[in-house]
């Protein structure tokens, strides 16, 4: 069953409605044959999941149908990454989602760029709409996210007055997200043989979310730290057992310390 958004009043004024996917619909987004962009959806996932910020109710995904009937017209279109915040059912292998049918609207969708086309940013209206279009005035995604992982660009886009405006980071190259409670940015190293630049989280302290990799090695870090300290606590007491001895003092019979 659909629920209705609008009714047009004018030949371009769109009907929108909420309708899951058809069984035998093919979506129009085939994913990019690209080894870098699963590395970088999986990496962003990752952390929020090491993080313990994933929580049942949302939904994250990569490649997944977003689904729109827009005069009549189903639509699909299938983000490189998606967060919802909530959804009305946990569903396990979930393969679409319909906003407002199934839960909330998507709070961010992002899209690595990765041809020449500039499908990202189409802002297409007649059917199949372009990405740009689908995502500010159909679905109307409050956070837009291109990001061009050669170079490192971010741009960070916000609908406001149902437009999306390019935002500008903070003085750490940061984008706050206040419905995740986290920070956005660009990050440069090494992950899964890939080099190069990054989307990573960061909390409000600051904090970088690791990567399981880079948990174990602070793991690993913490405990050759702690040996070392009990180390160095175990070379005093055997220097200062020898200087008493040294001393004529019996260690074994010094008096209680108060």
């Amino acid at each position: 069953m659909a629920t209705q958004l609008s009714q047009a009043k004018s030949p371009t004024e769109l009907v929108i409605s909420w309708e899951a996917l058809p069984k035998d619909f093919q979506l129009e987004d085939e994913p990019v044959e690209n080894t870098g962009q699963p590395l970088l959806a999986g990496a962003l996932r990752e952390s929020l999941e090491i993080s313990g910020f994933i929580q049942p109710q949302m939904l994250i995904a990569s490649n997944f149908g977003l689904c729109a009937t827009v005069n009549g017209q189903f639509i699909a279109k299938a983000p490189d990454w998606v967060y919802v915040p909530s959804v009305n059912e946990v569903v396990g292998n979930r393969k679409s989602y319909t906003p407002n049918l199934e839960g909330n609207i998507p709070a961010i969708a992002i899209e690595f760029l990765s041809d020449t086309e500039g499908g990202e940013y189409s802002v297409k209206r007649t059917y199949p709409p372009g990405k740009w279009f689908f995502y500010e005035q159909i679905l109307q995604i409050p956070i837009y996210i291109i990001f061009e992982p050669d170079g490192g660009l971010l741009e960070y886009y916000q609908l406001e007055n149902k437009r999306y405006e390019l935002k500008q980071p903070d003085e750490n190259g940061r984008h706050w997200i206040d419905v995740m409670g986290l920070f956005l940015g660009t990050w440069q190293g090494t992950k899964e043989a890939r080099t190069g630049y990054w989307l990573r989280w960061w909390d409000q302290a600051g904090n970088l979310l690791p990567w399981a990799v880079e948990q174990i090695e602070q793991e690993r870090q913490r405990t050759e730290q702690e040996r070392q300290r009990a180390e160095q606590e175990r070379q005093q007491k055997e220097r200062l057992i020898a200087y008493l001895q040294s001393q004529g003092i019996d260690p074994n019979n010094l008096p209680p310390f108060e």
